[in-house]
């Protein structure tokens, strides 16, 4: 079975101030990303930027066969959300945005304003998969794509720029602390015993300080001499799959023409050892075909398709 994440971009129906300007151009995008969906035949997918749930029911409608849904309740200020799409039943376990207890707001902005919860909420389910249960949560983290008062995606100067960037940092690191204790609820003390994946957009690339928190301790990963040799951490353990993907695909987007893996797929101990081969964009093909996308996201405001790559691991 295939397990795959992907953000579909600004899924909203048109007419509004995210979406398509007219129903072609949604009708466009809609049959885009379900060429692309029926083409990755995914047993579960990991979805991010559902600006509205009548949008996926509408993307469903275009599949072929019978899909479950699961969306969380907590979109941020655009109303885009994270959710699920599944050829298996789905129970929710989980749909939350706070921070854990011990951790404390995080500064937002130049005025004082602080981040006291997750931008987008976390959702987590079990999928009745017929190798057994998987238990799965899927994120979208804060964007490093950075926003400024007023709407501005430019800042003033350098000062301004920087800040802003720690700003976002702090946020993304308190939401991968957030998913990290969601994902130890998951993994209910034993990674070695339990089926569970961790999803989505973390908006940054694997070495990444927020990208770490979600592994746990470090000294077996995948290519590493510690790998497969038995640990004492391996109950607590996430894997990245992103050593598995060819070097050539290893990238979901294209950032102002730069090749980045932001998208990712992070699995227990049990799993781990069941992943027979991970990629990017869709089986088969030798790299992904991606637009470049640069600082101001309306530049792609009702574009077809999704301006990241879809990322997938078989499962055997």
């Amino acid at each position: 079975m295939l397990i795959g994440t992907w953000n579909l971009e600004n899924l909203y129906r048109p007419g509004g101030p995210f979406g398509p300007a007219d129903k072609t151009a949604y009708e466009t995008k809609l049959a885009a990303l379900a060429a692309t969906i029926t083409a990755l035949d995914p047993t579960l997918l990991g979805v991010q930027e559902v600006g509205e749930p009548e949008a996926l029911r509408d993307l469903v409608g275009m599949l072929d066969g019978d899909w479950h849904t699961g969306l969380s309740r907590h979109p941020d200020s655009r109303g885009i959300r994270v959710g699920f799409l599944s050829r298996v039943p789905l129970e929710v376990l989980s749909d939350a945005n706070a921070f854990p207890a011990r951790l404390r707001p995080v500064q937002a902005d130049d005025e004082g304003g602080v981040a006291a919860e997750a931008g987008r909420g976390f959702l987590a389910v079990e999928a009745a998969t017929e190798a057994g249960p998987l238990r799965a949560a899927v994120c979208h983290l804060k964007s490093k794509l950075l926003s400024y008062p007023g709407g501005r995606f430019v800042p003033r100067d350098e000062g301004e720029r920087a800040r802003y960037g720690a700003y976002a940092l702090y946020r993304r690191a308190a939401e991968a602390t957030a998913l990290r204790a969601l994902a130890d609820v998951l993994l209910a003390g034993d990674g070695r015993e339990r089926d569970v994946a961790v999803l989505g957009d973390l908006n940054d690339e694997v070495q990444a300080a927020t990208t770490q928190i979600l592994l746990g301790p470090q000294g077996s990963e995948i290519g590493t001499p510690g790998f497969d040799k038995p640990d004492k951490g391996d109950v607590e353990r996430l894997w990245s799959t992103a050593p598995m993907i060819p070097l050539e695909q290893r990238y979901s987007r294209l950032n102002s023409g730069r090749r980045e893996l932001i998208d990712h797929i992070l699995v227990s101990h049990r799993l781990v050892f069941r992943v027979t081969s991970a990629g990017t964009g869709l089986p088969g093909e030798e790299v992904p075909r991606l637009p470049s996308v640069g600082p101001d996201p309306a530049e792609r405001r009702g574009a077809p398709g999704s301006d990241h790559a879809p990322v997938w691991m078989r499962i055997g």
